[in-house]
């Protein structure tokens, strides 16, 4: 674990010391990030008593596509929350934490090179009050925990559920997340890339990892990319 006060971005330094050669495995936090980023190119609210933390994977030729390691860090981070708090986290597609359908944390996948580069932000001390859906922190439920002492639980988990990846293949993981995730059935709003929306059911994940909608004259639609609100 490497730790330094401040920081741009943990995902920018990471991708940078990934181009140096640093092994898999290593982790980078920082206390408080100026310029941190979240997924679409929002702006990632950084005060201190957060986690920012990256880390990353160096993609192997026999490894499961790289874009299922969202997956990967999505499931390890549930588990994590709900070491503090049993029974609550939620996860929703593609890689968030809930709590009571607040936002808690969020997840960057960036490729560099044969690496990919993740960056995890979790809503410990703080959380906004400025953005388009509602978010929540850990200490909002009367949980206190330092970053330092979430993030060695975290690292744990994510290794474990690497190993699993590569040993056993994404479906373990891919039906890990869904037995952890809202119901089947939950009503769900889709910001597509192309700026349309599309509403529709949760009903489950494909083999791939991509969000699975049933939509209301009962066909299926795969999405690979977009934006997921709960209705």
């Amino acid at each position: 674990m490497r730790t330094v006060a401040e920081t741009g971005s943990t995902n920018v330094d990471m991708i940078a010391l990934a181009a140096s050669g640093l092994e898999e495995g290593v982790w980078l936090r920082a206390e408080r990030q100026t310029i941190g980023r979240g997924r679409l190119g929002r702006s990632w609210s950084s005060p201190t008593g957060n986690l920012y933390a990256s880390t990353l994977v160096r993609i192997r030729p026999s490894d499961p596509p790289a874009a299922t390691l969202a997956l990967v860090a999505a499931v390890a981070l549930e588990e994590t929350v709900s070491a503090y708090v049993p029974g609550m986290a939620l996860l929703k597609w593609p890689n968030d934490v809930l709590i009571d359908g607040a936002k808690l944390s969020g997840i960057l996948l960036e490729r560099a090179g044969d690496a990919v580069v993740i960056g995890i932000g979790v809503n410990l001390a703080h959380y906004p009050t400025d953005t388009d859906r509602r978010a929540i922190s850990l200490a909002a439920y009367n949980v206190a925990i330092a970053p330092e002492d979430f993030v060695e639980t975290l690292v744990e988990a994510f290794a474990r559920w690497v190993d699993c990846w590569r040993g056993q293949g994404v479906d373990v993981i891919r039906r890990r997340w869904v037995a952890n995730a809202h119901p089947a059935g939950t009503p769900l709003n889709v910001r597509l890339p192309d700026g349309s929306t599309v509403d529709g059911l949760f009903d489950g994940l494909d083999p791939d990892g991509a969000l699975i909608l049933r939509l209301a004259d009962g066909t299926r639609r795969v999405i690979h990319a977009g934006d997921v609100f709960l209705l």
